[in-house]
Formats: structure tokens, C-alpha cells, sequence
């Protein structure tokens, strides 16, 4: 079993909340009983081999969201800048409902399948909510200097050893994590400062770790790091990944979703 995608507005995107657990039980349910032993697949220029399909990161929280305990203490003036606190208007409130984009790192937490595929160029990481999809060269490129500010911020990558190394910067000032479903006073926002370092290794057949190191010095003290588990699932690949749709704020109007008769 998986999480379904939801061809409605984004909206949906509560409910994602509502079942974040559940990949994580049924992941022993459906998952194959796949022997530690067995070998890491690896590409023909002999590194690990990502490619399959993933249930998204899962922490500590159990949730897609960062576990406070694991950040660094704030900035003078930091915690007014990460805190951003609700003020009923559901556009800035939850995004979301009016099918704006998650981002990164807070729609690439959802608990919806991954899909990952590797070349010796890029590793392209599709995820089946708001179908995010980055396309991370691993060339050694540098940043780009012409590209804008984005929701996703500007990726390349890199090997040490084993071990998959992203960089991301340039990102739009914007929201962290789902933390607004635990106290829906406030979101947690980053600012236009963050910067992003994840590092993702295959112990197993069955495992991707995924680290992420926080760097935003507009907030924080310093750079904090959490870990996370992705869990393969290659039974997902028979259906591949749900089409995810947000029907253009037709039916959310004020962030009211109606009926498909608009009632």
C-alpha cells in the first residue's frame, strides 16, 4: 500500500499531514523481505546505483517536518524571522490551497513515493506530490549566476567516495516544514539566505540515507543537521508515480474547497 496523491487543489495538502505515518507502518507490510547481504546496484561508472522508487524522508518527527531539538539556537532577531505567525488570510497561511509550491525542503518531506533516476550526468528525484521534480548534474558544475531566486533553489552535485553530495542556494525566502499542523498559530519560514547540503548513501538495498545540513545565517547561529531514512519500494514501480493535480483554485475560492458542483 501507499499514499495516493489527491487530484484536487493542494488544499489536499492537510490530509498529507493526517497520514504521514502511514508509509512508515505499512512499510513493513509491503515491504520486500530483501536480505541485508544482498549487493548495492551499482551504475556503469561504479557508483552506488539510486534509482527505483522511495518512500519520502522520514525523521524523528514521524512527519514531514524538523525535529527542533536537532537546530542550532537563533540569531539575535532570528527566531521574529523564522516564526512567521498566521493572519487568516489562507493565501499566506497555507499556500498550498491555492496551488502554490511546497519547495524544497518542505514539499520533498510529504509522505508520497520518490522516484529516482541516476546517469553518470544528473539525478533527476521526482516526487508524486505537486510532482516536484529536481534535476541535480553532477558534473562538478558550479551554481549558476544567471538563474533567479526559486522555491527549489538552484542544485548541483558531486561524489565523495560513496556518498552523493547537493549543494542547493539561491532560494526564495519561504516556508521550512508542515510545523503549522502541529501549532496552526505560525509557520516556520526560511529566509533568502538558506543554503542547503544533503549527502545521500545506500547502506542497503533497501535503504537511501538522506541527511540535510541547514545553513541559514539570517536565522540561525549556526549550521544544524538532521538525519532521515528513505525506504525502497520497488513494487511501487509497476503502477510508477500518480498523476498529482491542483485545478487552478477553481473550487478553493478564499481557500473553501467546494464540491465539484461548486456547492
Amino acid at each position: 500500500m501507499r499514499t495516493l496523491a489527491i487530484a484536487s487543489t493542494a488544499a489536499a495538502a492537510a490530509m498529507v499531514v493526517a497520514v504521514a505515518v502511514m508509509p512508515v507502518g505499512l512499510a513493513g507490510q509491503t515491504q520486500p523481505n530483501l536480505a541485508a547481504s544482498q549487493p548495492v546496484p551499482r551504475t556503469s561508472d561504479g557508483k552506488p546505483d539510486f534509482s527505483g522508487f522511495y518512500q519520502a524522508p522520514v525523521g524523528a518527527e514521524r512527519g514531514p517536518r524538523f525535529s527542533a531539538s536537532k537546530m542550532a539556537p537563533f540569531k539575535p532577531g532570528g527566531e521574529a524571522q523564522f516564526f512567521e505567525m498566521h493572519n487568516g488570510d489562507p493565501l499566506h497561511d497555507e499556500p498550498r490551497d491555492f496551488c502554490w509550491p511546497s519547495g524544497f525542503p518542505w514539499g520533498f518531506l510529504a509522505p508520497y513515493p520518490v522516484q529516482i533516476v541516476q546517469t553518470p550526468k544528473n539525478l533527476v528525484m521526482v516526487h508524486e506530490f505537486q510532482r516536484m521534480t529536481r534535476i541535480i548534474p553532477l558534473d562538478g558544475r558550479p551554481h549558476s549566476s544567471k538563474a533567479e531566486p526559486s522555491y527549489q533553489g538552484d542544485s548541483v552535485g558531486h561524489w565523495e567516495g560513496d556518498t552523493l553530495v547537493i549543494d542547493t542556494t539561491n532560494f526564495k525566502r519561504w516556508i521550512l516544514d508542515d510545523y503549522h499542523y502541529v501549532d496552526s498559530t505560525k509557520n516556520r519560514m526560511h529566509s533568502d539566505a538558506f543554503h542547503t547540503v544533503e549527502r545521500i548513501s545506500r547502506p542497503s538495498l533497501n535503504t537511501l540515507n538522506w541527511q540535510i545540513t541547514v545553513d541559514d545565517p539570517k536565522i540561525f547561529t549556526a549550521p544544524w543537521s538532521e538525519d532521515f531514512v528513505m525506504r525502497f519500494h520497488p513494487e511501487w514501480e509497476r503502477d510508477g508515480l500518480f498523476e498529482f493535480v491542483c485545478q487552478e483554485n477553481n473550487r478553493c475560492e478564499g481557500g473553501h474547497c467546494k464540491g465539484p458542483e461548486g456547492k
